[in-house]
């Protein structure tokens, strides 16, 4: 979907993006060949053709940042199958507040190994770790996580294109938490989480903090089944979202699916 995007692009909107589709430009490779073809509306063609010479050049480099800027968080669905191998899966807990030290754990999952960082054992690696990747794919995490994760690290440079399952969803007319949609796709959880929520991170972590490690054990465990879980949603939302946004412009032909994880 991402060498479909036109959008992207100074002064050229969904509609001519709609428009250039229509017209048969459905990648910036056809508009490149012969961009004297294609009509941009209020567009200036040569703004035109050196975003997407730009484009190009950032998608071969694996330029995040240069598509993370343009598309903003909105948008940044589309680039989620072309970097998915520099993905992270991340998703937060909590003890209930909301100040620079309530992070108790962070969850991330880079579609092959889990981590979960604890506090006052190696959370403070998490700007780190989180540099290495392109990508990262959360649940309300610009409502959420990532104001406080910002708060936690002001260190932390947060400069990746942002797929937000929540709004993705919201987009596709799917409303609710991360574990009722999860039960929508089919998507089970263990017997050892199920049922579990926001509110029992909070009472597992007091516990441990009492001195009961089991707890602990089971807060990453739920963490865990989080974070594993949103690559599945990710598949699914990002197709769902190439579909109806094709469709909507009337190319619904254009479509191509991917396979779940």
């Amino acid at each position: 979907m991402l060498e479909k995007t036109f959008l992207h692009v100074p002064g050229l909107g969904a509609h001519t993006e709609k428009s250039l589709w229509q017209q048969g430009c459905v990648s910036w490779s056809n508009f490149l060949a012969s961009p004297e073809q294609w009509s941009v509306g209020g567009a200036s063609k040569g703004t035109v053709e050196s975003v997407l010479r730009r484009s190009e050049a950032a998608l071969a480099a694996r330029e995040h940042q240069f598509f993370s800027k343009s598309l903003g968080t909105r948008e940044a669905w589309r680039a989620w199958r072309d970097f998915r191998k520099g993905c992270l899966y991340l998703d937060i807990e909590t003890d209930g507040g909301t100040d620079a030290s309530s992070i108790t754990c962070v969850g991330l999952y880079d579609g092959v190994a889990f981590r979960c960082l604890i506090k006052d054992q190696d959370l403070h690696l998490f700007p780190d770790i989180v540099s290495h990747y392109n990508l990262i794919v959360t649940f309300f995490g610009t409502g959420f996580d990532i104001p406080m994760l910002k708060r936690a690290f002001p260190n932390f440079h947060c400069d990746h294109l942002h797929f937000d399952l929540c709004h993705g969803f919201k987009r596709l007319g799917v409303r609710g938490g991360l574990k009722k949609i999860e039960k929508q796709m089919g998507i089970e959880r263990s017997t050892e989480t199920d049922g579990l929520d926001g509110r029992d991170a909070i009472t597992l972590w007091r516990l441990y903090q009492q001195g009961n490690e089991k707890a602990l054990d089971t807060l990453i465990q739920y963490n865990q089944e989080d974070v594993v879980n949103m690559e599945r949603l990710a598949a699914i939302a990002y197709d769902r979202l190439c579909q109806q946004t094709l469709s909507e412009a009337g190319v619904a032909h254009l479509f191509e699916p991917i396979n779940s994880p």
